[in-house]
């Protein structure tokens, strides 16, 4: 008998598989077949096979929610596989993500690098350590610098500042960098002139980055047999899309003002970025700097012409019933349906509810779990938790973006306007992908019968 309990903790919506561990990756269902294009297969191929040797950039974009992290993990493995040495970081950890500038994300990169190649010996990285040194001498005061410099223990009601704890005379990059990051994450004005000084050094910074890790840290990588390094920088599409003091938007000062510089990097670099960028005016000079962005789209539940998406609802299912019966096939699941939901219908009037979003799907689900509180899930509580999520999600919609989901509603189609941003930033409106490769838009499920809808422009 499935424990209710249990079934409502591995549908935690704020969970990311981790797909590297057994037991997560039996939760695991691959939509690639559904999506339009398997983008992990092409980033495999591109990275392994085509560019081994000649670094690679690329950004990976799609609705916050929809599996971008998950996909990322299984790449990761993937590329594993192929005996490249893999760096995976959620930025969101190290950066402050309101207030993001490239000499941030650099740090960010060298601080996780080092962490990952720490049981590698690759040199003392002396320009890193001067620049360290003397953003030190900007966060801290005179006597933590003496206590960094001397090797003096810590003075009381003082935070001990050691850039080498490991091992006597040892410098620790990873160390350094997060208690310069650190400090400064905590604190817009020690953010700021650590960013005044680093800014005009950025070169320098990026120089040193390729220079004293990744180049020496790919040379005795192959010694030992690896193909290569790959830096995989997650979460950089939840920057916040506020302006810049000089009224840029931090999407666009980020990605394309200082896209030269995250593509310059001496290994294989995946970024996330946000999937507004590509409704954005600037979006051609993004181009420009990048190649077109990798797009994760939703999974279908229906097509462009409204006909339901059999297949796609078909693995929507096995999404959520892996997560009751990780143990059983694909089929015997299915024959298990009636000891989790009063009736099949129900389970596909989830599915289609989430428009294929996956987190939505088990943010849905979960509160669903709530409501009922016991098995099996009832229509009548689904139907009282898809009303509640209706009316919070039709709150933030402006009359303007009403007369936008119209137009969406009609013709399937968004424009790079700033009014299209928000549509796709809110989720407010999702991004599939037919089988010939061609994007394609629609409104949520959960706004789609509002009478707002129905208003004629």
């Amino acid at each position: 008998m499935i424990d209710l309990r249990g079934f409502y903790r591995v549908t935690n919506p704020s969970q990311t598989l981790e797909i590297a561990k057994p037991e997560d990756r039996k939760y695991y269902i691959n939509f690639s077949s559904v999506r339009g294009v398997d983008l992990i297969k092409r980033l495999t191929k591109r990275i392994s096979f085509l560019s081994p040797d000649d670094p690679t950039c690329t950004l990976f974009t799609g609705h916050i929610g929809c599996g971008k992290s998950t996909e990322l993990k299984h790449l990761k493995l993937e590329l594993e596989k192929k005996d490249f040495h893999v760096v995976y970081f959620e930025s969101s950890e190290d950066l402050e993500m309101t207030d993001v500038d490239i000499s941030d994300v650099l740090l960010a990169i060298a601080r996780r690098l080092s962490q990952s190649l720490e049981g590698i010996s690759i040199g003392r990285p002396q320009t890193l350590m001067e620049l360290l040194r003397e953003a030190g001498k900007i966060l801290f005061s005179e006597v933590e610098i003496f206590q960094f410099e001397s090797g003096l223990p810590a003075i009381a009601g003082l935070p001990e500042v050691k850039f080498s704890t490991r091992k006597a005379g040892e410098f620790s990059l990873e160390l350094g960098i997060g208690k310069i990051t650190g400090r400064a994450k905590s604190d817009p004005r020690l953010r700021e002139q650590l960013n005044q000084y680093l800014g005009p050094r950025k070169i320098q910074l990026l120089e040193a980055i390729n220079q004293e890790l990744i180049e020496p840290a790919i040379a005795k990588l192959k010694q030992q047999n690896k193909a290569g390094l790959v830096v995989i920088a997650d979460n950089l599409d939840r920057l916040d899309p506020r302006q810049k003091p000089w009224k840029r938007g931090q999407h666009e000062y980020l990605f394309v003002d200082q896209g030269e510089y995250l593509t310059r990097l001496a290994c294989h670099m995946i970024y996330t970025m946000p999937l507004a960028l590509k409704f954005s005016n600037d979006y051609g000079m993004l181009t420009q700097r990048f190649d077109d962005p990798q797009v994760l789209p939703m999974v279908p539940v229906k097509h462009r012409g409204d006909r339901e998406d059999e297949e796609g609802i078909k693995l929507l299912r096995q999404m959520v019933l892996v997560r009751a019966f990780p143990d059983l096939s694909p089929e015997e699941r299915l024959q298990k349906i009636d000891t989790i939901f009063e009736s099949p219908e129900s389970l596909d009037r989830l599915c289609r509810a989430s428009g294929g979003h996956v987190r939505d799907l088990l943010r849905l689900l979960n509160r669903w779990i709530e409501e009922s509180g016991e098995f099996p899930l009832t229509g009548k509580a689904l139907t009282d938790v898809i009303r509640e999520r209706q009316n919070i999600v039709k709150q933030a919609v402006s009359d303007e973006e009403w007369d936008l989901l119209r137009r969406v509603q009609r013709t399937k189609k968004v424009s790079d306007t700033t009014g299209y941003q928000a549509l796709i930033r809110s989720r407010f409106v999702f991004e599939y992908c037919d089988s010939e490769g061609l994007s394609w838009f629609d409104v949520n499920p959960l706004l789609a019968d509002a009478e707002e809808l129905r208003i004629k422009n």
